[in-house]
């Protein structure tokens, strides 16, 4: 085999490999020899089909295989023989092949970046830290007592409005014919809660108790009942009573009906749930600290395969998103659709770097991640389903959809170690602060920023419940849901770039 290196610039290599035709043809006489040995012919015993015939009729598929193994083979060796660790897989061109003569290929490739890490130790993080007062405790209570809904009968005589419930008895049916779950008895609706099928509450509107009412609705294409989707029903709806919410108390009756004890269970509970949220908040900001940190201390050339098949995962993201909020790029991000594109691939850029080298310091440092780190991980994602022991368990039966949990886990593992490394100095901050979002900054800082490298990867923070609450916008404001959800693409951390870098070379995926 001759292997001749006919491109050297940068993170660029293109070879040209010629396999001698003799090995292609000792390959391909010893497959057909194999095979004459089990192969079955009618005329003939096992095994005794003269090779021949068994040349004639399976040599041009046993040359397939032969071709596309010895270029599997050829390829790799020249790889491991120049210790090389290609980017992403190399792309073969059979440049010259005919029957009898010597097999030319070409193969193109990138490079993973030579990356010197340095003293690690020198970084500086500031970790932002906020306390939890009883104010903020407080106001978690008062969200509680929000959603915790109560309702009494109305002694006057008047109609439902937005906000009051109704116990009711209905009978839905579908082209005359009723459909299971369709139909109920002392059922409780509240208007304007949007539980129920789209158009349904509105037309319960100024019903009065006792009455009858028909209710024309549609039921929505994807919903689960097959038999019922896309199709106008019929709900024959008897009102059996008015209801208005009363006024929320916070108290021990309160505590209970959340499965507590008393009012003080319940504000320790809250108590401590806000310190968990206040915590986490303030790991996602150091860690987009160092991110960022390490953005600005580190410049390398990336392989721009890495960074183009990054920037198409992020732009069908945010394809999908635009396209589930019926909102065009200018509508929802303020620009155009080149500008966006410009800026989501620098932030590509970005994520790929920072994979890079997470995933170096990773190797020189000998961070491993070991099968409980993702079980741990896996058990962590269960925990957000209505059946956790199921979802682990799919994860434990399934080695290769717990791999996914691989590239987080060894971000976060790589981040815990930096962190340790670093001098941090705590900085008392509000929870305003703390929880806020580095990609919603004022116009001025934005259009600052964007003369720099991007900066929008990191992990975003995760607001306390309390926070959430207050800043939701009504449904109506679709403008600002639509740029929220094109901006979730912006605010991920490098753990993207590290899958990349980890399965890009042999040495990488035994991490």
């Amino acid at each position: 085999m001759q292997v001749n290196e006919t491109l050297s610039e940068g993170l660029k290599r293109e070879f040209t490999i010629v396999v001698p035709s003799s090995d292609v043809e000792a390959e391909v006489e010893g497959r057909l020899i194999e095979l004459s040995k089990t192969v079955k012919m009618k005329g003939f015993r096992p095994g005794k089909v003269p090779l021949s015939i068994i040349r004639r009729q399976y040599r041009p598929a046993v040359l397939g295989e032969v071709l596309e193994r010895t270029i599997q083979t050829s390829s790799q060796k020249a790889i491991e023989e120049r210790e090389l660790r290609p980017a992403l897989q190399p792309k073969i061109e059979i440049t010259d092949y005919s029957d009898g003569k010597d097999l030319e290929y070409k193969m193109d490739m990138e490079v993973l970046p030579e990356i010197e890490i340095g003293n690690l130790s020198e970084l500086s993080l500031t970790r932002m830290v906020s306390e939890v007062d009883d104010e903020k405790v407080n106001d978690g209570l008062k969200r509680i007592a929000e959603g915790d809904k109560q309702f009494k009968a109305v002694e006057e005589e008047r109609g439902a409005e937005t906000g009051d419930a109704l116990l009711i008895d209905f009978k839905g049916t579908i082209e005359g014919v009723e459909l299971e779950g369709t139909s109920a008895e002392d059922f409780e609706i509240e208007i304007g809660s949007g539980s129920f099928i789209p158009g349904f509450e509105d037309q319960l509107i100024g019903v009065k108790q006792g009455e009858h009412r028909q209710v024309n609705v549609e039921f929505p294409k994807d919903y689960p009942q097959k038999e019922a989707a896309g199709k106008p029903a019929v709900f024959e709806v008897d009102v059996k009573e008015l209801r208005e919410r009363t006024e929320s108390v916070i108290d021990d009756e309160m505590a209970k009906r959340q499965g507590l004890d008393d009012l003080a269970a319940l504000t320790d509970l809250v108590r401590e749930r806000l310190n968990q949220q206040f915590d986490e908040a303030s790991k996602a900001q150091l860690k987009r600290s160092l991110l960022d940190d390490l953005a600005e201390r580190y410049e390398f050339d990336v392989p721009a395969g890495m960074i183009d098949q990054e920037f198409d995962t992020i732009w069908t993201q945010i394809k999908r998103d635009l396209e589930q909020s019926e909102s065009t790029f200018e509508e929802a991000m303020d620009q155009s659709e080149e500008e966006a594109q410009a800026e989501y691939r620098q932030i590509a850029e970005r994520r790929v770097r920072l994979g890079l080298l997470l995933s170096e310091i990773g190797r020189e440092n000998e961070i491993t991640i070991e099968r409980d780190d993702l079980l741990n991980a896996a058990l962590e994602s269960a925990r957000g389903f209505s059946n956790p022991q199921q979802v682990l368990e799919f994860y434990r039966s399934n080695p290769n959809a717990l791999e996914r949990f691989r590239a987080p886990v060894f971000e976060d593992k790589v981040v815990a170690f930096l962190t340790e490394l670093a001098d941090v100095k705590e900085s008392i901050v509000d929870p305003e602060e703390l929880f806020r979002d580095p990609d919603e900054e004022p116009a001025e800082k934005k259009s600052e920023k964007k003369q720099r490298d991007a900066k929008a990867s990191g992990k975003k923070a995760t607001a306390p419940a309390a926070k959430k609450k207050a800043a939701k916008k009504p449904a109506g404001d679709k403008k600002t849901t639509k740029k929220k959800t094109a901006a979730k693409s912006k605010s991920t951390s490098a753990k993207s770039g590290i899958k990349a870098a980890n399965s890009a070379t042999p040495a990488a995926k035994d991490e």
